[in-house]
């Protein structure tokens, strides 16, 4: 970073609200205007949009963002995004808009990115409850401003997704920090839905240490620094983000197969804008390999949201999330948002968050 001053784009990792904290105090005394989500207004815009926070709805494609950008970095300031646009499930680097790279070349400037290592550890996604886990930060300029003109857009895209690797849990071993939490594995089978020994889904359970299945009764502990381990029997996956791969694979075999389908009655709440949900009943969801369908009514009118599977490269996904307390879906347009909660306890979030970018890579091929 030496010698870099702004105007440049700022690429942060997503792994917990801690980062947001990191980024401020790594750009300043400068300031950087982050592209937040819709949610993150909800009862305070009039401070969002004072601190220069944009809006933006998630795996949308907003023009206006573009032209927002463009006039934060021709005002000399530093334009932030967090392009995994949710938090990572199990501490690992998630899939990045295939974009990135054209809104390099129109902003044209440096591209500054800022890889946190930790903060899964201290407060993952499926139990944000904090750990008090030291974490550790890189800033770093991987493209200067010579460079974006005699890059190509592949080029770029490629240097930033090389940027962007990184592994929490493989980080928390090779520095030997212990996690002293008692339920440190509480949540985990939000992530690990799928039993490695039987292969049933949606029979995992957590609690305490231990993960375990409610079908086969396998049970596997969680050490202080993060590994598996069988309490009984081989161990075939020690570490947690093989073990969410894995997850990936059986969801990529079912897509191409052709046979992966969800169909689910939900309960729908839309959040048009800052000003809070609105509950708009009950309704039903299908995502198969033809993408997302909503339909629903509300106030005694039909309504129909459909999401083609090569419109959208990945999802936002909730646990326990709102009044519900329940897992959820988010699904965007440009104008509003549904946050859709499947009914019973025969699914998996993580599973429709998986089969998304595994559709979108298909219908790419």
């Amino acid at each position: 970073m030496e010698g870099v001053k702004p105007p440049y784009l700022l690429l942060c990792n997503h792994n917990a609200f801690y980062d947001f904290m990191v980024a401020t105090v790594a750009t300043f005394p400068h300031q950087a205007f982050y592209v937040v989500a819709v949610d993150g207004f909800i009862g305070r815009e009039w401070l969002m949009r004072r601190v220069g926070c944009i809006g933006k709805r998630k795996f949308t494609n907003d023009i206006a963002l573009i032209r927002h950008l463009k006039t934060v970095v021709e005002r000399g300031k530093i334009a932030a995004i967090y392009p995994e646009a949710r938090y990572s499930l199990c501490g690992t680097n998630a899939v990045l808009p295939p974009s990135l790279g054209k809104l390099v070349k129109h902003l044209n400037v440096p591209v500054v990115t800022l890889i946190t290592y930790g903060h899964h550890i201290n407060a993952p996604f499926w139990n944000q409850t904090t750990r008090g886990v030291r974490t550790k930060a890189t800033m770093t300029q991987i493209i200067n401003g010579k460079e974006i003109g005699t890059l190509s857009i592949d080029e770029i895209n490629d240097r930033i997704n090389q940027a962007f690797e990184y592994d929490d849990f493989a980080w928390q071993r090779e520095n030997k920090i212990p996690v002293k939490y008692k339920n440190r594995a509480k949540g985990l089978h939000k992530v690990l839905y799928q039993c490695p020994d039987c292969r049933t889904e949606y029979k995992m359970a957590s609690g305490g240490d231990e993960i375990w299945c409610e079908h086969c009764s396998k049970r596997w502990k969680m050490s202080e620094l993060g590994e598996l381990k069988a309490v009984e029997g081989d161990t075939r996956f020690s570490h947690i983000p093989d073990w969410y791969e894995w997850e990936r694979e059986q969801v990529r075999h079912e897509v191409e197969s052709g046979t992966y389908c969800f169909r689910s009655d939900v309960t729908v709440r839309m959040l048009p804008n800052s000003k809070g949900f609105i509950d708009i009943g009950r309704g039903e969801m299908v995502h198969d390999m033809n993408g997302f369908e909503l339909t629903g009514a509300y106030d005694g009118t039909q309504y129909k949201l459909t999401i083609p599977a090569q419109s959208v490269y990945s999802c936002h996904i909730e646990y326990e999330y709102g009044k519900y307390r329940r897992d959820c879906v988010d699904l965007n347009t440009l104008k509003d948002s549904f946050w859709v909660f499947p009914r019973g306890d025969n699914f998996s979030v993580t599973k429709i968050s998986l089969a998304t970018e595994e559709l979108f890579n298909y219908r790419k091929l």
